[in-house]
C-alpha cells in the first residue's frame, strides 16, 4: 500500500502516459521528470485519490499472489530433494529453478490483477472505481479480456521470481557463513531480502515494460507481444525496455527486506509451535 505511488510512476514510465501529469510544475515545464517530480505533479493535480489510483486490486491480490508464490517455491523445493537427506538445501542452480517455477502459477493471479491496476493508472478519467473497470474488461471481451497479459506476467515472474530466490539463498548463506551461524540474524534477512527485491527489478524489468503496454493498449493495436516489443524498440529503442526502473528499484528494496524478514519470522514462530 505504501509503494503504489511509486509503482504508479512506473506504469506511467513505461506506457509513456508521463506527459500530461507534468506539463507543469510550480510554473516550470518539466523537460526531464523523474520519479519525486511525476510524485509531486500528480499530487498537486490529483491529490492523494490520485496517488492510490488502481490500488484495491494489488490490495486484493497480494496476500494470494505471496501463498502462491511461496508455496510452489515450496512445492519445487520438495520435488527436487525427494530423494536428498531430510536436513539437505537446494544448491543454487536448484534455488533458481525452484524459484523460476514459482513465476508460472503466480501469473494466474498476477496477471488480473495487473490488467485492472495498470488500466486505472494510466487512464484517470475513463474508470471510477475498480468494479467499473473490471465490468467494462469484461464486456470487453468476456475472461479472455480480464486475463490479457497473464502470458506477458509469466514471462516477467519466471526469470523474476529465479534471481528473486536464488539471489536471496545465496546472500543468507553468504551472511550465515560471515556471522558463523547456522540461520541468518534478522538484520541479515532484511539486507538478503532487499537486494533479492532489487535482483528481481533489474531482470524483470523489459519484461514488465512489455507486458503494461500490453495491458492498457486499445483493442486491435497490437498483435501480440511480438509486435509490442518491435514497436517499442522501432520508436522508442532499447533504452525504452528499462523505462521505470528507478521507481522499480526505489520501492524494491524496502518492501521486500520488510516481506522477506516477515515471512522468515513467521516460519520460525510457527516452526517452534509444532
Amino acid at each position: 500500500f505504501v509503494g503504489h505511488p511509486i509503482d504508479l510512476v512506473k506504469v506511467k514510465m513505461q506506457t509513456g502516459t508521463t506527459g500530461t501529469a507534468i506539463q507543469q510544475v510550480a510554473g516550470r515545464v518539466a523537460v526531464s521528470p523523474n520519479t519525486f517530480a511525476l510524485l509531486r505533479s500528480i499530487f498537486l493535480k490529483e491529490g492523494l485519490p490520485g496517488l492510490y489510483r488502481g490500488v484495491t486490486a494489488p490490495l486484493l491480490a497480494i496476500t494470494p499472489a505471496f501463498a502462491m508464490t511461496f508455496w510452489s517455491f515450496d512445492v519445487a523445493k520438495m520435488v527436487m530433494l525427494r530423494n536428498a537427506d531430510e536436513n539437505a538445501e537446494l544448491n543454487v542452480r536448484q534455488t533458481f529453478i525452484a524459484g523460476g517455477f514459482s513465476g508460472i502459477p503466480l501469473a494466474s493471479v498476477a496477471g488480473p490483477s495487473e490488467r485492472i491496476k495498470c488500466l486505472m493508472q494510466v487512464n484517470p478519467r475513463k474508470y471510477s472505481s475498480f468494479s467499473d473497470c473490471a465490468r467494462r474488461v469484461y464486456q470487453e471481451g468476456g475472461i479472455r479480456s480480464v486475463f490479457k497479459g497473464c502470458g506477458a506476467t509469466m514471462l516477467r515472474d519466471i526469470p523474476g521470481n529465479a534471481a528473486y530466490f536464488g539471489t536471496y539463498e545465496i546472500l543468507k548463506r553468504t551472511f550465515s557463513q560471515m556471522q558463523h551461524t547456522e540461520k541468518p540474524t534478522l538484520f541479515a534477512t532484511f539486507m538478503a531480502g532487499g537486494c533479492a527485491g532489487i535482483s528481481n527489478w533489474i531482470v524483470a524489468i523489459p519484461f514488465d515494460t512489455v507486458k503494461s503496454r500490453w495491458q492498457t493498449a486499445p483493442p486491435g493495436k497490437y498483435t501480440g507481444l511480438p509486435d509490442v516489443l518491435r514497436t517499442l524498440l522501432r520508436e522508442d529503442g532499447a533504452s525504452a525496455l528499462f523505462r521505470g526502473i528507478s521507481p522499480a528499484l526505489i520501492r524494491a528494496f524496502p518492501a521486500n527486506a520488510a516481506c522477506l524478514a516477515g515471512v522468515e519470522t513467521a516460519r520460525n514462530v510457527f516452526g517452534q509451535l509444532s
